[in-house]
């Protein structure tokens, strides 16, 4: 006769521990049969009838606390740091901000060039915005302006479309990021992962520097994923200038040299330890690398002034100067005009574009490149905090203000840098006032150097551009991802190949799919504890412990497992609910049906430890046979199974 589901056994079973692949473990680990005093309780609380009152007062007093005094210097960060504002803070962020300024203002070229726009719109958004992010911004060491990953994202949304285009996305870029932070959607940023990152980024480098060759090859091309860039040089390659990829590939060279002159040290390692003659040396060591782009930059200008001038070419003309490099050309003198972008804009044919037929041309790009460029500042702001929180919601406030005031100067869409907060930290700035004087050098650039611009030969700029961005593709980080956990490199490496062979918005969102998917299967899949315990008295029963909610992508696979089981061991069953914090209909519909069929078969099913809110829960959906056993202490399975037993025991057990 086999034995009944109360019977008790005499021989201790093995101990198993199920997970997601249905693996079976066996240990033989001894259980400790005690007293536990874990019990969950929720808190009760009268529900609050939720009506249109409500959620207006809700929000009216969102509104109150906002304008608080006390939130003042929340909004406007820099009323925490200006009172106590020392003259060796400004020499130090007066050193910093020329330091920064005089590497932003070629990249800033640079990248406007990346954008598929006219050099000088990247130095239109490299004042407002830093101006501004010294009284809104909550990190000392970010430099706002154009950066390699927003300049291609702005060049793949625009899609040659020009500077009017440009400034409109500029706008929508900052009205966005406002929203978000206007209603706290910063958490956004949770669903892009590590790896997701790491490989967007790396991507994004590989795909700047293929976007950078024709300049050094002095060829034309075009195309947003690496596929089009690889087929359209190819095309035109035949046409390859000599004196372009000689003074582009000496550039990025010099620049890689200088760049490893700035970490070289003299002496001792420990600062302290030397002498003042080194503390010099490596001190101008230190500032030629990092001026390596600005002294670059001078240099060949003055060579491309030179050319020029033996040339007897007309500048005033718009004529491509007899050299045998590119240059930059003409770039307007002084200030940008101040006023609003244009929500409108005439065709060839004099047609009128009106506002929103210019937001479906930008596509996708619009929401995209705002969450990018949150990214990118809310990754600096982290790096630099030291562990402390870093204030999303006030960031993505600071981004977008600057951003429409850069748009109001014609400027295409910024945030913070990663190379120039490197730049800032090590120059020693002390405030976000910084920026400040970065923000003047630029305008002292635009006022009286922009006819030197001229001679920059292209070549040279996009030097600077891939010289930056062959550092960002990471590497370094796929081994620490293997050893940690093998399965996030699939969400980072299919991130990193959707971004190369399609559209960035699209890889990016292919990355994230890729993680919520796992997520989900987690979710579905939830880890089983089970283990055959004794009471005092001898009678065996099965624990298992399930180590998540139950929700209606996991509740079937739980009840399959507890079913399983349950008919092989022939034992009453008990579910450890410690972890289970949350349920769902559904959930409650399989419990319903689960206890129906223990109880159709004879076999004891309880429930240990069971949070009230999930009681109700499971009650919800009870017809009048529905029964769930309870207890809360561990020394109570023994009564519940004694008492159990005497019920169900028969004469012929």
């Amino acid at each position: 006769m086999p034995p009944s589901p109360c019977s008790s056994q005499n021989n201790r079973l093995p101990d198993i521990t199920e997970s997601a692949g249905d693996t079976l473990v066996y240990d033989r680990e001894i259980f400790n049969i005690g007293s536990s005093d874990f019990i969950l309780i929720d808190e009760v609380s009268e529900n609050e009838e939720k009506n249109l009152k409500t959620y207006c007062k809700q929000i009216s007093d969102k509104t109150k606390s906002a304008f608080r005094r006390k939130n003042i210097p929340k909004r406007l960060p820099f009323l925490q740091w200006w009172p106590t504002y020392s003259m060796e803070d400004c020499i130090g962020d007066l050193l910093a901000g020329i330091t920064v300024g005089l590497t932003l203002i070629p990249q800033a070229m640079s990248f406007a060039a990346l954008a598929g726009l006219p050099p000088q719109y990247g130095l239109y958004g490299s004042f407002v915005g830093s101006l501004m992010y010294v009284f809104l911004g909550t990190c000392k060491e970010v430099p706002m302006g154009p950066t390699a990953i927003v300049s291609l994202m702005t060049y793949n949304t625009l899609n040659g479309r020009g500077p009017v285009y440009g400034t409109l996305l500029c706008f929508l870029t900052g009205v966005i990021q406002l929203i978000m932070g206007m209603v706290g959607l910063g958490f956004l940023i949770d669903f892009i992962s590590g790896p997701v990152n790491a490989g967007f980024t790396s991507a994004v480098a590989i795909l700047i520097v293929a976007s950078q060759v024709k300049d050094i090859f002095g060829i034309r091309a075009v195309g947003s994923t690496l596929l089009d860039m690889v087929i359209s040089l190819s095309k035109d390659i035949g046409n390859t200038r000599m004196g372009d990829m000689v003074l582009g590939s000496v550039c990025i060279v010099v620049i890689l040299l200088l760049r490893m002159l700035a970490l070289i040290h003299m002496g001792p390692e420990n600062d302290s330890e030397r002498n003042k003659v080194q503390r010099t040396i490596n001190r101008a060591m230190w500032l030629i690398g990092t001026l390596r782009n600005s002294i670059v930059i001078i240099v060949t200008t003055f060579i491309g002034f030179l050319y020029v001038n033996s040339s007897g070419h007309d500048i005033t003309s718009n004529e491509i100067p007899p050299i045998p490099f590119k240059v930059v050309g003409k770039i307007p003198s002084g200030l940008p005009d101040f006023g609003f972008p244009k929500f409108s804009t005439m065709r060839d044919n004099g047609t009128t574009i009106g506002f929103f037929e210019m937001v479906s041309d930008l596509g996708s790009g619009v929401i995209v490149l705002p969450i990018i460029a949150l990214i990118e500042d809310l990754s600096i702001c982290k790096t630099f905090s030291l562990g402390k929180p870093v204030d999303a919601t006030q960031e993505l406030l600071a981004i977008g203000l600057c951003n429409i005031g850069n748009s109001f100067f014609h400027a295409l869409p910024c945030t913070g840098s990663f190379s120039r907060s490197a730049v800032n930290a090590a120059s020693g700035v002390r405030t976000p006032m910084g920026g400040f004087y970065s923000g003047i050098l630029v305008i002292v650039a635009l006022l009286f150097c922009t006819p030197y611009f001229y001679y920059i030969p292209k070549s040279a700029l996009a030097a600077v551009i891939i010289a930056a961005v062959i550092f960002m593709v990471e590497i370094r980080v796929v081994k620490p991802i293997y050893r940690s956990k093998k399965s996030d490199l699939i969400p980072g490496l299919g991130t990193f190949f959707a971004c190369l062979l399609l559209h960035m918005e699209i890889g990016i969102l292919i990355g994230v799919g890729l993680n919520l998917i796992s997520i989900l299967y987690h979710a579905a899949r939830p880890k089983l504890s089970i283990r055959v315990n004794t009471t005092r008295n001898g009678i065996n029963y099965l624990m298992m412990t399930p180590d998540r909610c139950l929700i209606f992508p996991s509740v079937d696979y739980v009840r399959n497992i507890i079913i399983k089981h349950s008919l092989k061991q022939n034992l009453p069953v008990v579910i450890d609910c410690s972890h289970i914090y949350g349920a769902d209909f559904t959930a409650a519909k399989v419990i319903e049906l689960l206890t129906i069929d223990f109880s159709r078969r004879g076999q004891l099913l309880f429930f240990y430890n069971l949070k009230p809110s999930l009681v109700t829960v499971f009650e919800g959906v009870r017809p009048k046979d529905f029964n769930i056993r309870l207890f809360y202490e561990r020394q109570d399975i023994d009564q519940l199974l004694n008492k159990h037993m005497v019920v169900n025991s028969t004469p012929d057990d």
